[in-house]
């Protein structure tokens, strides 16, 4: 009978059930596209900021305190073995270091004035213990950079990029020469990154540290990490991890707060010391929040929009249907009985809507990754259970109104009428 009953009102209200599977998809896709993208978005906005420079140095344990306490730099015979580099991609979260360089800088003199020169790695290729490659250094970490010519290569020898500012004062352009310690350079490029790289000439690490005599040191690292935001956790973890309690700790230490990364670079590499770029890091936390709450708004304000577009679908039917209602009431029909029977009749219509309306979702969300973040949001397993519970919320708040009207149908008034 109840069968029967759902079979009947289809036939019969097939527009207003149609209508129904339309609300229900439009609502679902946009839910499904929104937490898709949510849930996935992460990663891809980290990475676009990663554009945007490191959010992690590393430097030697005394010159960091020099830096700190003293606002001075470190001395000459303060460095990183270059060999420790390498460390940065043993430790747990090493996948998530998406570049690093090492940095090794020396003051000179050329035509009477004083410039700096920085050695680092530009695009090197490096074979790790554990048997992989990876190549990394400054063409990923500085990609914001506007070039006037080429990167120079790792094992140039006799050239250098020159930053804007330096080679205004030199008069130089782009295939000059000049003389750095009485040695011969051709000028592959001029960068302007915006800041006081400016004013340095960039030379490959190996050149530095020949002329400066440090063979196979540096002063300090730069490097880009994925990250997630943190959160009263971390904060209490980076003040002091001893603080922690054993499940705190590692629930700190397996997640890719900025502070556990940098308390593993601080174990794998000795006599270091690895601080956030704070201004570039709080940054990141804070745009990822804005977004991701700026799309759960958009999701509760659609699912909104869709009780509501279902509140006035169903009203209109059971006004429709009052008659049959009160019929029903004198029949000896109970109302939680009749109550079933509509919202189940409602359900299903949204529930048909909701499959189609889930796989739009799941183009939608394509969409946006490609448009948005140039690549591909994966759909995420976890939507599947969310979206169920918001539709059966959502078409449950949405017969309110009418279930309402359901209960205060009086069978001698309608069946009069």
């Amino acid at each position: 009978m109840f069968i029967q009953m759902i079979k009947g009102a289809f036939k019969r209200q097939t527009g207003k059930f149609i209508m129904i599977a339309l609300t229900a998809a439009l609502g679902i896709s946009v839910a499904t596209a929104m937490l898709n993208t949510m849930l996935g978005v992460g990663d891809k906005v980290n990475q676009e900021l990663k554009a945007y420079g490191a959010n992690i140095t590393v430097r030697p344990k005394f010159s960091s305190i020099l830096s700190d306490v003293y606002d001075e730099e470190s001395s000459d015979k303060d460095f990183i073995n270059e060999k420790d580099v390498l460390k940065l991609k043993t430790i747990f979260w090493a996948h998530n270091i998406v570049d690093f360089a090492p940095f090794l800088t020396m003051q000179t003199t050329i035509d009477g004035g004083d410039y700096r020169l920085v050695g680092t790695w530009y695009n090197k290729e490096l074979d790790l213990p554990t048997g992989e490659v990876v190549v990394t250094g400054i063409i990923g970490l500085k990609s914001w950079w506007q070039l006037n010519g080429e990167w120079i290569a790792d094992n140039a020898v006799g050239e250098v990029m020159l930053g804007s500012e330096a080679a205004k004062r030199l008069n130089l352009s782009v295939g000059d020469k000049f003389y750095i310690e009485g040695r011969g350079y051709t000028v592959r490029s001029i960068f302007s990154a915006g800041g006081d790289e400016d004013e340095d000439i960039y030379m490959p690490l190996s050149t530095v540290q020949e002329i400066s005599g440090s063979y196979g040191k540096a002063a300090y690292i730069d490097l880009s990490a994925l990250t997630t935001p943190e959160n009263e956790l971390a904060r209490k973890a980076g003040q002091d991890p001893r603080s922690l309690t054993t499940d705190e700790y590692e629930t700190w230490y397996c997640t890719a707060y900025i502070s556990s990364i940098t308390y593993q670079i601080e174990e794998a590499i000795p006599n270091v010391r690895a601080k956030a770029v704070l201004q570039i890091s709080q940054s990141e936390g804070a745009i990822l929040n804005k977004i991701q709450l700026l799309m759960l708004l958009l999701t509760v304000l659609t699912l909104l929009c869709t009780a509501l577009g279902i509140s006035n679908l169903v009203t209109a039917y059971v006004m429709e249907k009052s008659v049959e209602i009160g019929l029903l009431k004198a029949i000896g029909a109970i109302d939680i009985q009749i109550i079933l029977t509509v919202l189940a009749q409602v359900m299903i219509a949204a529930l048909i809507g909701a499959m189609a309306g889930y796989f739009c979702g799941l183009k939608l969300a394509s969409i946006i990754g490609r448009t948005v973040f140039n690549s591909v949001i994966e759909p995420s397993i976890l939507t599947i259970p969310i979206v169920s519970l918001l539709l059966v919320l959502t078409v449950v708040l949405g017969s309110l109104p009418a279930m309402k009207m359901l209960l205060l149908t009086r069978p001698a008034v309608v069946l009069h009428g």
